[in-house]
């Protein structure tokens, strides 16, 4: 006997009336993830910088930082990446609704540059760059996650057919054929969210004390290493990618999973002092 789950979800929790005019509003769960994702890792960073005794005045520039270089980043990476052609036609684009591609890798590109940005203002008050960003990536993992629910949510970046008893049939999809499929936003949504208790962990041990770029290193192997596995079960996401042995997802994890072992090599190498300030 053949199972499956019918996934007919809708990606809209509400629609707010129309008023005076405006509207109306629906009201997503992708956007509602997103948001949750960044609240939800505020008050991480509030209980890190707390244990750390760190200002709890610079959370707010902090948050407001990773918000703007996270949607810039994914925004411009997506069209760098899968529609360079849209990019240089109308660079608008980036910034006018309805948002409808972000990359994770021009997420991360531009999170380290927000991160960089931050941190050169305030290391004398210890917030260096390292410090920032093996403690930011608790809460970019998290988000991952959110985020990750939130395309399942949409009945969007699906996987490859699949015999598997827990395959998908994407109902609200009509791109595809409504066969089975590899809930592959589920699989990284869990995969994220485990990652986010690992590095929780691992700054929980350390604190203070933790060695410089090994969350960041970690995270960058993880998520991208399982980044580049999962892409075997998904569908390419741009048609030019049928051309390639490996899809653009693939081949932009390759250098971000050398650089984290380069990380994890640094934190854990003896010859490095690990507190340094990064200039």
């Amino acid at each position: 006997m053949i199972s499956y789950i019918l996934w007919d979800a809708s990606p809209e929790i509400l629609t707010i009336p129309e008023f005076i005019g405006f509207g109306p509003f629906p009201v997503r769960w992708y956007g509602l993830l997103f948001a949750a994702g960044f609240l939800i890792g505020q008050q991480i960073m509030i209980h890190i910088f707390r244990k750390e005794g760190k200002t709890l005045e610079d959370i707010d520039a902090l948050t407001l930082y990773m918000v703007l270089s996270t949607v810039l980043g994914a925004r411009i990476g997506h069209f760098l990446f899968y529609e360079p052609e849209v990019l240089f036609k109308n660079p608008l684009e980036v910034i006018l609704p309805p948002y409808a591609g972000l990359a994770s890798h021009g997420a991360v590109i531009g999170i380290i540059t927000g991160l960089y940005l931050y941190s050169r203002s305030r290391q004398a008050k210890g917030q260096t760059f390292f410090w920032v960003a093996d403690r930011m990536v608790i809460t970019i993992a998290l988000g991952g996650a959110f985020i990750r629910f939130g395309n399942l949510m949409n009945s969007e970046i699906v996987g490859k057919p699949t015999d598997v008893p827990w395959g998908f049939i994407f109902l609200r999809n009509t791109e595809f054929l409504k066969i089975p499929r590899h809930p592959a936003q589920l699989y990284e949504s869990i995969s994220c969210f485990v990652l986010t208790f690992i590095l929780f962990a691992i700054w929980n041990k350390y604190k203070a004390a933790t060695p410089r770029g090994l969350m960041v290193g970690v995270f960058f192997v993880w998520v991208f290493t399982l980044r580049f596995l999962y892409e075997f079960l998904k569908e390419n996401q741009e048609a030019f990618e049928a051309n390639y042995a490996l899809n653009m997802g693939q081949i932009l994890s390759i250098p971000v999973v050398l650089l984290g072992i380069y990380f994890i090599w640094q934190a854990k190498s003896p010859r490095i002092p690990q507190q340094t300030a990064v200039h």
